[in-house]
Parts: structure tokens; C-alpha cells; sequence
């Protein structure tokens, strides 16, 4: 590839390179876009500007544009209220997409001058999370975003070659914005301009480029399922995976589809990348990347994608071998004490994965009468085959005595919490404080909704049955099924929220139970309502058959 370094890219405008496609960009126009937004922020003496845009080449010409202006940008994680509130005396204009900020094309103005970025004073702000504690800001100098864009392409340019950047993940934080953005601008590689949440998406993005590669997200990769069209997906360069850890069985399955590992990529906004592996190999460091370890056994890490002379102190426990490579142990700060004992909760939730029923597991305190630990754990398929036949109290007892060869009778959950998927946020991280939520909070009583749609007055919803669903504690222990007076509450409520019906119950029809409903299964439910003869039709069926049916009555207030 036609390598142009990151502190080059404005100085000679190539019009036969491309940057983005749908709609199309090339390297010309990029350029006089960025050095247009330039003059217009100098013409303004905007000296700090805060940047949130959706599209990846907006993002890539506002940052260009701005650091030839010489002005210093600061990208926040989002555009809430307390987020605007947070940084709000750190810069001068917020250039985004929303109504009543800056848009690119409110600073046009007659461009500058092409001429090389400045490596040292050029300067970029991101903004942590705040899923581990209070939202921070971490200051990047140009030169450290320039070397750790070589350093991903010595690594990896010549397999990649001409492959089209196809992004889950969002911009505004360091992975996304070095995999979707300056990485592929330096080596001449289009990029897709939008963030592509669903796999669908990213399939029908993949279809669309001859060559192509993914940058993704554990929680995307983790929803890959079989109905998509893995032969022609498995053409695929190379998948990356970062911002949090990509569970084995996930792995497993992309490479049984693919026939390649995923890359996983190891690092924080602080750090930017520390390391890389795939498969079972142990990580990686990047080239430059010097490791060593404090007295409790935390990475310390040197690296030129960090302030000269700076070793940035991490949490990460981890086992260096004598070649390099390294192993992680878990984080240092989820360690808690209960009764004057110290308990890790990353080393128990690498216990209880290694149990074939449990895909992820995470640990919490329940601060109640006495404080104990919880469980938040998403089944594998034997987990989920376990519950079904032996019932709940069975299946974490079970659990329980597994974890009991790994710690005292202290540290063994008290509180189970059995999920579909962990609530990851959008940058694939979960937060302490939600864990805790999940294990203070009641069992679910409700289904999940995961789609619905309306054809003249018939709706149809797909639906998950919660795992951990409250009802199936007594229907029964130990072969949980969903009870058919729950099937119908649940058909009239969703109704209710979705149609204009009467208020009064007043019977029932015709009502049928042909299938079992268990934990974890997807169904979908049919409703329709005649409103002459006050009838709520209802249908659950499965993927092969009906599972139950039947017509509820309903009767107006009034008219009884």
C-alpha cells in the first residue's frame, strides 16, 4: 500500500485515493475539507473544540482539520446532558451532529495552505467511560497516535492489503478511532462511514466489498449466529476484537466458520495497545511495549504510544513468561474483603467458566444484612440443557460445590442471576455498578422483546424467555416451565401496551396448550383483536410448532 504518514496526510491531496464509500470520498477532497474547516476555526480563534460525530470520515477531516488550525480537540464519550456538563469549560465549541452545535459546514471558510501536522503539539483528548469509576479525560500527542498507527500496519498492512475497514465500535474512543479512522487513512485503505451495530449490518457491508475486514466488538462477535451466511463471510482478512474479553466459546465458534482466530487486541485509552493474541497463545506485546511487574504482580507498562518516561501503572495481574509473552490473572482492583478475607473476584469467575455449563460469569457484593457475594452468569448450551431438566436450586448448587474447590465457603454466591448476554455498553464494557444492580434487582417477570412489527392491525413479536424468570421457581423445581396463566397475562399486557383495548377481563376461549415453554427459549407471539366481538386473539409458537392459543374476552368499563 501507497503508506502516507499521519502527520503527512494534508500535505499532498491524492485524488485517486480512496477514503470512504456510500458516499464515495477520495484523499483530494478529504484534504480540502479538513484545511476549509481549519481556516474556519481560525477565523473564529477557537483554540479547544469538542468533537462527537457519527460518520468516520466527518470525524477523520474535523480532527485534521483542527489540528492544522492548531487547535486541541476533545472527544467525549457521548452527548448526555452530564457529559456536556462534565467538559463544558474545557473547550470553546462542540461540533457534532445534534441541533444547535457546530456542523462542518457552518466553519467553512477559503482553506489553508497544505503543510505537515506537528507531532508534538498536535493534540487529542479521549474520555473514559467512567465504567470503572468516575469519567476521565487522557491526553494524546500526535506522535503517539502516529506510532501506534505503524505499528499496526508492520503488524498487519500485508495481510490486510486493499480490505475495506468494517466497524462495530464507535470512533470516539482510542480502538475505534486507530482500527476505523487514522489507521486506514495512513495506508490508503477505504473505510465504511458508519458504526454497524447488528451483524446483519455487517454482513451486508462485508457483501458490498470485495475484500474487506472487521473491526468489532466482543458483544457483536458474541451474536454472530447461524442464520448468516458464513461461507461468503469467511473471506473475511482478519476480525479484531477489543474493549473487553472475547469468551473461548466465541472464539471457538468464529474460528470453526471463518477457519481463522480472531485477533483480540489488548490495551485501554490510557495505554492505547499493550498487546495481541489469538486463539489460546498467550498475548503478545506490541514491538516497543516494555513489561515488568510490580511486588502484588500488576503489568507495568512502558510503550511509545505513551508520554516519554511514562510507566503507566495498570491493575492487570498477569504471568510473564520468559519469552515475553504473558498470561492475565485478573484485575487487582475487584478484589474484596468479606469478613476480613480477601477474595478475587476475577480469579472466581475464571472458576466458574471453566465449568461447562457457564459461557461468562461475573461476581458482585450483595450489601444486605450481611454482605456476600453474587453470581451473574450466562449459560452455555449444556448450562441451559442443565437448567431445563434439573431445575434452578439443582443447577447453582451444583455450581456452588464446582466453585468450592477454588475458595472458602465465605467467598461461594449466595445470589444467583441467570442472563441471556451481559448488559455490555456500546464500548463492550461492564461496569461494577452494574452488576450490583443485577443482583440486588428481582427476577424477572416479563419477557424480553427483541422485535415486533404490525400488518393491518396483527402484531407478531419475537420474544426471549428470561432464564432466570421468577415463575419458574414453582412450575416446577425441577423441570422449570413456562405456566400457561402466565402465557396469557403476558398476551394481554403486551396488548394492552401495543393496541387500544377495553379495560375489563372477562373470560377466556378455546385456550390451548400444545407445546412446553422453557428457559431461555425464543417464541413468537400473534396477536390480533376483534373489536366487534371483543376478542384478543393469541398465538405463541416456537420455530417448528404452536405452543399454545387461544381468545381472551374483554369488556369496555362502561359497559360493565
Amino acid at each position: 500500500m501507497n503508506w502516507i504518514k499521519l502527520e503527512h496526510l494534508l500535505l499532498k491531496a491524492q485524488t485517486q485515493r480512496a477514503v470512504t464509500t456510500a458516499p464515495a470520498l477520495d484523499h483530494a477532497r478529504l484534504c480540502e475539507q479538513a484545511l476549509s474547516l481549519a481556516a474556519g476555526l481560525q477565523a473564529r480563534g477557537v483554540q479547544r473544540i469538542a468533537v462527537h460525530l457519527e460518520d468516520a470520515a466527518d470525524l477523520a477531516i474535523a480532527l485534521l482539520g483542527a489540528w492544522r488550525a492548531g487547535v486541541s480537540v476533545l472527544l467525549p464519550a457521548d452527548l448526555q446532558a452530564q457529559t456536556r456538563q462534565r467538559w463544558s469549560r474545557e473547550v470553546e465549541l462542540w461540533l457534532s451532529d445534534q441541533p444547535g452545535d457546530a456542523c462542518l459546514a457552518d466553519l467553512c471558510a477559503p482553506p489553508l495552505a497544505a503543510a505537515a501536522l506537528d507531532l508534538d503539539r498536535c493534540q487529542l483528548s479521549l474520555c473514559t467511560s467512567g465504567s470503572s469509576g468516575e469519567p476521565k479525560r487522557i491526553d494524546k500527542s500526535l506522535r503517539q497516535l502516529a506510532n501506534e498507527v505503524q505499528a499496526l500496519e508492520q503488524l498487519w498492512g500485508a495481510d490486510l492489503g486493499d480490505a475495506c475497514l468494517i466497524g462495530s465500535v464507535a470512533t470516539q474512543h482510542i480502538y475505534g478511532l486507530l482500527f476505523r479512522v487514522l489507521w486506514p487513512l495512513c495506508a490508503g485503505r477505504p473505510f465504511v462511514r458508519k458504526q454497524l451495530a447488528f451483524p446483519e449490518d455487517l454482513q451486508r457491508a462485508s457483501r458490498e466489498h470485495p475484500a474487506f475486514a472487521w473491526v468489532a466488538s466482543p458483544a457483536l462477535l458474541k451474536r454472530m449466529g447461524d442464520n448468516l451466511d458464513w461461507p461468503a463471510l469467511s473471506a473475511v482478512r482478519r476480525v479484531f476484537s477489543s474493549g473487553g474479553a472475547l469468551p473461548g466459546e466465541a472464539a471457538q465458534t468464529l474460528h470453526d466458520r471463518l477457519q481463522q482466530w480472531p485477533t483480540e487486541i489488548l490495551g485501554s485509552s490510557e495505554t492505547g495497545g499493550i498487546a495481541w493474541r489469538q486463539g489460546h497463545e498467550p498475548w503478545q506485546p506490541f514491538t516497543g511495549v516494555q513489561l515488568r511487574q510490580d511486588s502484588d504482580g500488576a503489568l507495568l507498562i512502558a510503550s511509545p504510544y505513551l508520554p516519554p518516561g511514562h510507566v503507566e501503572h495498570s491493575a492487570d495481574a498477569a504471568r510473564i513468561g520468559a519469552d515475553g509473552r504473558f498470561e492475565l490473572l485478573g484485575r487487582l482492583d475487584r478484589i474484596v474483603k468479606l469478613e476480613e478475607k480477601r477474595i478475587s473476584l476475577p480469579m472466581l469467575e475464571q472458576a466458574l467458566v471453566t465449568h461447562d455449563w457457564v459461557a461468562e460469569a461475573r461476581l458482585g457484593v450483595v450489601q444486605e444484612n450481611r454482605a456476600s457475594l453474587g453470581a451473574v452468569l450466562v449459560l452455555s448450551e449444556t448450562g441451559l440443557h442443565a437448567l431445563r431438566n434439573i431445575g434452578r436450586r439443582n443447577l447453582t448448587q451444583a455450581l456452588r460445590e464446582h466453585l468450592n474447590q477454588h475458595c472458602e465457603t465465605l467467598a461461594l454466591p449466595r445470589r444467583w442471576r441467570l442472563l441471556r448476554q451481559l448488559p455490555m455498553n456500546a464500548q463492550g464494557k461492564l461496569a461494577q455498578k452494574t452488576i450490583d444492580a443485577l443482583l440486588l434487582a428481582p427476577r424477572p417477570k416479563t419477557p424480553e422483546v427483541l422485535e415486533q412489527s404490525e400488518d393491518e392491525g396483527q402484531w407478531s413479536l419475537q420474544l426471549a424467555v428470561p432464564p432466570d424468570l421468577a415463575y419458574f421457581s414453582g412450575h416446577f423445581p425441577l423441570a422449570p416451565v413456562l405456566p400457561g396463566v402466565v402465557q396469557v397475562d403476558w398476551a394481554l399486557k403486551l396488548g394492552q401496551q401495543l393496541m387500544n383495548l377495553p379495560q375489563k377481563f372477562a373470560g377466556m376461549e378455546v385456550l390451548k396448550f400444545q407445546q412446553l415453554v422453557r428457559p431461555g427459549d425464543e417464541i413468537q407471539l400473534h396477536l390480533r383483536f376483534d373489536a366487534t366481538r371483543g376478542k384478543l386473539y393469541f398465538t405463541y409458537r416456537n420455530a417448528t410448532a404452536t405452543c399454545s392459543s387461544g381468545r381472551i374476552l374483554l369488556e369496555s368499563a362502561i359497559d360493565a
